[in-house]
């Protein structure tokens, strides 16, 4: 385990009190955790700012895989970034419908745009992106 520094923290009651709730809620085991977390996020949220960093996320999407010619679509799209795709599974979730995840890697700014591209692929009914980083700045 990492060594430990130590520092204070003062807030209002109101927004103590609302983070203790929070802390529940979400079943941190103390204040401590729960800081490192949201510092952990909002060092990663700093770091896909940066259009050249090295990041990675799971770009989820759900679509009816009837539609017309869109598992094609959605293929030749990895295939055409190959090198930033790390991987993709595929889930049937009923007869209809189909969840596919897939892991790009890669600069900011073009796991982005293979995100959106993903995403805003005429067919898919939801999509959603986890952005992440490599973890080194995480410890």
């Amino acid at each position: 385990m990492a060594e430990l520094g130590r520092f204070g923290v003062s807030m209002e009651r109101g927004l103590l009190a609302s983070f203790d709730a929070l802390i529940t809620e979400r079943d941190y085991a103390s204040r401590s955790e729960a800081i490192r977390d949201l510092v952990r996020k909002e060092l990663v949220s700093e770091k896909w700012s940066d259009p050249n960093a090295d990041v990675i996320a799971t770009v989820s999407i759900v679509y009816e895989h009837h539609e017309h010619h869109l598992a094609d679509t959605l293929a030749e799209l990895q295939h055409r970034h190959h090198r930033a795709i790390v991987s993709s599974t595929h889930v049937h979730l009923d007869p209809h419908n189909c969840l596919e995840v897939i892991i790009v890697r890669g600069r900011s700014r073009q796991v982005r745009r293979i995100a959106d591209a993903l995403v805003a692929t005429r067919g898919v009914k939801h999509g959603g992106v986890v952005a992440t980083t490599t973890g080194a700045l995480l410890s």
